[in-house]
């Protein structure tokens, strides 16, 4: 755009403000009618894409057995074990209301575990428990010592201590989870309210993954009801101390109200289901848009303060502020676009908003901003010629410096660089909610005193139809199943030799010494068919063993694992397999399994897109500068603050989840404004006539308050975001704020000394 038609363009923008700031509210309203066809979703699966091939196994193994959806209910008493009447009472109480819960296929809790035993020469099997309240003590020892012994329930639904019992409870759930879930929840926690107030000396806790769909929801709705009024205050409020001016406070927060309003129509319009990876969008929006804006009106302040008037400076900030702003959105446009490489689907809806929203920004800032600017009677304090402005110090300060700053900011950057290796790629889905999260209370508590709720799920296949009742095959299962026994983070294996064992001393009149596998395949296909014709309804071994019995399923339960454990746990696994089962190497699959590899697989996705939408900024700010010096200069305060940030947070932290898969993107797309502001108001003064120096000192003078302001507001919004209850939203907003921090500090301290080196050399 040339300069005759921009300034033709800000004449009419000035001159027809009222015109322009009403065909503005109309498109805003407009879009913004959209919002209410905007959904949230509890449903977990949304985080997977499609073709994930750990999914796929995923589902794999829920077709062949069963669907894996299901809820955990720990009780303990206030004193003493579960073996009591009392306690046992309260567990079969709770058993049968489960029952009752919609959408519910299975219950199985420390009461009603099949237990089998021989009478004379019959097979009987029954409930541990039946009828509590006329147990005996005798009868109590009993099913204490049975429970304590079956491998099958001890350490899952019933501490090994005997001091908690439980009970899950298994769902199928119909193609639209939403509302199952929300009617799940509602009744399971009516229920324990109601056993609550029938037995207040019982504690209960309820976790699982059908109730971590809840917490999701939960987590989506507040950081969208809660985090973005509050980000709007956090960003205003600091607007109102940095300008120093109410007015322009006030158009600035009209000018986020319009972007926002217009992002999130434009996204219910499509029909966005937003979660809790992606509820930050209008966070992120408001956080990213408001630099344009701030860059705007700190121009005009300025530019009124040196004695325009207030349309001449609104003139004067949008002629030298549209270039640079066009071109920081392009940049921040592609970076967020590099989502598009994520292998979590809410993440690219995330960056394909935020660019849309980023957009917007510029729109608004070019056409509406600059018609409220010159509506308000907007007024800015008269600046003394005397007075030496501190920006203008402070780039004296960094020209003095310039030798010192050359190598001193090297040295810390690598200082922290050297953090980088601390770093794991891990995650760990019970904690992705904070303690403020009922659901993340009782998992904990269930994690300390029951049973663990990560699982590695194996689906050993026999070979033939009915196979599973081969000894050979029996044997090969149980070794692999007391292998995983002996490992230290393992707290439960549910393995079918374990039944096999059971059944052939119960047919050889309940002998200790027949506890082993049958030898012969036929009477052990016969043990197993009158067991299951023995089994009550709803509690058949359909979700341990496949229909043409060639195949059984065994749960290793891990009892707090971060991902990184659990793939490396799979991995010595799978070492074992080839060494001592060959031919029956099998990976692991399972819900922890499939969060297991996800930020795995996001950074090697994220990777390969941040890298190519570096190339394209690369290429562009060579191009735009005429320069191929200056542009790939540039490129250096772009990329070390990332580089920074992840040193600090491997001495600080030592985790990289899902967030960091996806930081160096969210943040490269915008700490390279400031570089760009920076490097034209440079390039400019170069133009000029000013020598590398006085170039330095006039781009401080001249964009030094504007790229504080900018960083101070950035980082006041992100840091609202890293409130969040959801760790990813948490983490992702620390590391985003201590981004732009590094890259205010490198702009500032390293930048103007690469510069003034380079131009030194070059003349």
């Amino acid at each position: 755009m040339t300069s005759p038609v921009l300034d033709r363009y800000i004449t009419v923008i000035l001159n027809r403000r009222w015109t322009v700031s009403v065909i503005a509210t109309v498109i805003m309203l407009v879009m913004t009618a959209g919002a209410q066809y905007i959904t949230t979703t509890n449903d977990y699966r949304i985080l997977f894409d499609e073709d994930n091939p750990q999914l796929a196994a995923f589902d794999a193994l829920e077709n062949t057995y069963a669907a894996s959806n299901r809820a955990l209910i720990a009780i303990a008493p206030g004193v003493g074990s579960v073996f009591t009447i009392e306690a046992l009472g309260a567990i079969e109480e709770l058993t049968e209301a489960a029952w009752g819960t919609p959408y519910s296929t299975r219950v199985d809790s420390l009461t009603n575990y099949s237990h089998s035993e021989a009478v004379e020469d019959d097979l009987v099997v029954e409930p541990l428990v039946d009828d509590a309240q006329s147990l005996s003590d005798a009868d109590l020892a009993r099913i204490r010592t049975i429970a304590l012994t079956a491998p099958e329930i001890a350490g899952r639904l019933v501490s090994t201590d005997g001091r908690v019992g439980g009970l899950t409870i298994n769902f199928v759930l119909p193609e639209d989870p939403d509302a199952a879930v929300a009617e799940i929840t509602d009744y399971l926690n009516a229920a324990l309210e109601n056993a609550r107030g029938l037995r207040p000396e019982f504690h209960y806790f309820l976790t699982g993954d059908v109730v971590m769909h809840r917490a999701f929801a939960e987590a989506t709705r507040d950081d969208l009801q809660i985090l973005v009024p509050i980000v709007f205050l956090v960003i205003a409020a600091s607007a109102a101390i940095l300008l120093r001016s109410f007015l322009a406070t006030l158009s600035i927060s009209i000018l986020l109200v319009f972007i926002v309003n217009t992002t999130m129509g434009f996204a219910g319009w499509l029909g966005t289901v937003m979660s809790p990876t992606n509820a930050g969008v209008p966070i992120i929006v408001m956080a990213v848009a408001v630099a344009d804006s701030i860059h705007i009106v700190t121009s005009t302040l300025l530019g009124m303060g040196r004695g325009l008037t207030r349309n001449a400076a609104i003139a004067a900030s949008v002629r030298t502020n549209a270039y640079p702003v066009f071109l920081t959105t392009l940049t921040t446009v592609i970076g967020f676009l590099s989502l598009n490489a994520s292998d979590s689907p809410p993440f690219r809806v995330l960056g394909n908003l935020v660019a849309f929203g980023v957009s917007c920004a510029f729109v608004y800032s070019m056409l509406l901003l600059p018609a409220v600017l010159s509506i308000l009677p907007l007024r800015a304090r008269r600046l003394r010629p005397e007075k030496t402005l501190f920006f203008e110090r402070f780039g004296a300060f960094v020209v003095a410096q310039r030798k010192f700053l050359l190598w001193f900011v090297p040295l810390v950057a690598i200082g922290l660089l050297m953090g980088i290796p601390r770093n794991q790629l891990s995650d760990n889905w019970p904690k992705y909610f904070d303690e403020r999260y009922q659901f993340r209370r009782d998992t904990d508590f269930v994690i300390e005193n029951l049973t663990g709720l990560d699982t590695l799920e194996y689906s050993l296949k026999a070979g033939r139809e009915g196979g599973i009742t081969d000894p050979e095959y029996l044997a090969a299962v149980e070794k692999f199943a007391e292998w995983y026994r002996t490992q230290p983070e393992v707290t439960h294996v549910q393995a079918f030799p374990d039944i096999m064992k059971r059944l052939n001393k119960n047919m050889h009149g309940d002998d200790p010494g027949y506890y082993r596998l049958p030898d012969d395949p036929e009477l052990a296909a016969q043990y197993l068919l009158v067991y299951e014709l023995s089994l009550p309804f709803g509690n058949d071994l359909n979700n341990r063993i496949d229909i043409a019995k060639s195949e059984t399923r065994m749960t290793v339960t891990v009892r707090d694992s971060s991902s990184r454990g659990l793939r490396e746990l799979d991995a010595r696994a799978q070492d074992w397999l080839r060494a001592n089962l060959p031919d029956r190497v099998v990976p692991a699959t399972g819900l922890s399994v499939v969060f297991a590899h996800l930020s795995l697989r996001n950074i090697e996705s994220m990777l390969r897109g941040t890298i190519i939408a570096m190339a394209i900024v690369s290429f562009i700010l060579v191009l735009v500068f005429w320069s191929v010096r200056h542009g790939l200069i540039s490129l250096i305060p772009n990329f070390i603050p990332a580089a920074m940030s992840f040193g600090l947070w491997g001495y600080l932290v030592g985790n990289l989840g899902l967030a960091g898969s996806v930081m160096t993107a969210i943040a490269f797309g915008i700490v390279v404004d400031d570089t760009i502001h920076f490097l034209s108001k440079y390039l400019k003064g170069r133009r000029q006539g000013l020598d590398a120096a006085g170039a330095v000192r006039s781009t401080f003078n001249t964009v030094g308050r504007a790229l504080w302001t900018t960083t101070a507001v950035l980082s006041a919004g992100f840091l609202v975001f890293a409130s969040s209850g959801f760790e990813v939203s948490r983490s992702l907003g620390l590391m985003v704020t201590i981004t732009i921090v590094f890259a205010l500090l490198a702009d500032f301290f390293l930048l103007p000394p690469l510069l003034m080196a380079l131009d030194r050399r070059k003349s």
